[in-house]
């Protein structure tokens, strides 16, 4: 309390002649008060509180994570030929989170709840395959789709050659 009527103490100025200012806090012959503005102030937000849960700061956390990045391979437009299979694999950046699950789908069926996956003798044709990463409480964190080419001799193609039957020999 002893400070406050410091705080609100008066100022006053008197113009010399010369034009400089002299400022007091007690009135001055030939001066006027001053009227000062309010000290413009700053009200920093709540710190974290340390001791809220651990176990509360960790579901926060997980409730806002997010993946820098979701890769799928193989990659877009990538083209076999004859394939007796092909690899699907899904990378994560950072890497993949405890709980956190992956549905890996081929052209809108499901083929595993991992990372990755083999698909045996692929039909030719595009391919579309799509991974969606989901966290504890099921919203989906990553996502990612690519498309790939199956390639097929026919036996109807050009450069198909019949197979050489052995000639009957004569007896």
């Amino acid at each position: 309390m002893a400070a406050t009527p410091l705080a609100l103490a008066d100022t006053y100025v008197r113009v010399e002649k010369d034009g400089t200012k002299t400022y007091s806090d007690r009135p001055l012959a030939g001066g006027q008060p001053v009227v000062l503005q309010p000290a413009q102030t700053y009200s920093a937000p709540a710190s974290q509180d340390p001791t809220r849960p651990a176990e509360e700061r960790a579901l926060t956390e997980a409730a806002n994570f997010q993946y820098q990045s979701c890769v799928l391979t193989p990659q877009n437009d990538q083209t076999f030929h004859n394939p007796e299979s092909v690899s699907i694999a899904l990378a994560t950046t950072p890497g993949l989170r405890q709980g956190h699950q992956v549905t890996l789908s081929v052209d809108g069926n499901q083929i595993a709840t991992s990372s990755s996956a083999v698909m045996p003798l692929p039909d030719r044709g595009t391919h579309t395959v799509s991974a969606q990463v989901t966290d504890l409480t099921g919203n989906t964190v990553c996502s990612a789709s690519t498309s790939f080419h199956v390639r097929r001799t026919s036996v109807n193609a050009p450069a198909r050659q019949a197979p050489q039957r052995p000639r009957p020999t004569p007896h």
